[in-house]
């Protein structure tokens, strides 16, 4: 298997830490790719044609994309359990995508000032975007810190990753502010040696 990613990508840091956990980052050989929404770069078009990382290629089969379609597969493939069984999934689903929408908002957020021309900026939208984050971070620490300190799962692993992206690209914002016990959460979760292995190149 081939996966196409970019180190500083948190989606592709979802599967790599799954790898990790599993011990099987070898069974998967990394691609650097990498483009935005206004320039393909070097995405990988044949494998993706939304032109997003991560994609995994896969021999004599269809390539996957979307890191939660590529982590659902390499739990079954490795027999993980990382989406467990029973009413649990549905949270863990739940948390996952929840990471994800962080991700979403935190990386649009990071186009806007890189992306789009300075005269054309609207830091209206980008407050909006932070917004989103602010409210999920809340709910984290409100409603979600139970299962966060269950068995290790993919919810688990989405969300620490979303946060090392916050902290990585939003540093300046403080999310860890009223929120002390997602902070703790994350520092004990950030101790793995899968999430030092996988730790964005600064």
């Amino acid at each position: 298997m081939r996966l196409f990613y970019s180190p500083t990508s948190p989606y592709a840091r979802k599967i790599l830490v799954l790898l990790a956990e599993v011990g099987k980052s070898d069974a998967v050989t990394l691609e650097a790719a990498s483009g935005t929404p206004v320039n393909a770069g070097t995405a990988p078009l044949a494998q993706n044609p939304l032109g997003k990382i991560p994609a995994l290629e896969r021999e004599g089969a269809c390539a996957l994309y979307d890191s939660r379609v590529i982590t659902r597969y390499l739990d079954t493939h490795f027999e993980a359990g990382f989406y467990p069984q029973g009413a649990r999934l549905w949270d863990t689903l739940t948390l996952e995508a929840t990471a994800d929408g962080i991700l979403d908002a935190a990386i649009l957020m990071v186009y806007e000032t890189r992306v789009r021309p300075e005269e054309k900026r609207f830091d209206d939208w980008v407050e909006g975007q932070w917004a989103k984050v602010d409210r999920a971070l809340d709910a984290m620490e409100n409603r979600w810190m139970a299962h966060l300190h269950g068995p290790l799962d993919m919810g688990q692993i989405a969300v620490a990753c979303a946060l090392g992206y916050v902290d990585f690209r939003h540093d300046a914002r403080n999310w860890r502010e009223g929120r002390p016990a997602l902070a703790k959460w994350e520092a004990d979760f950030a101790a793995r040696d899968s999430m030092k292995a996988t730790v964005a190149p600064s």
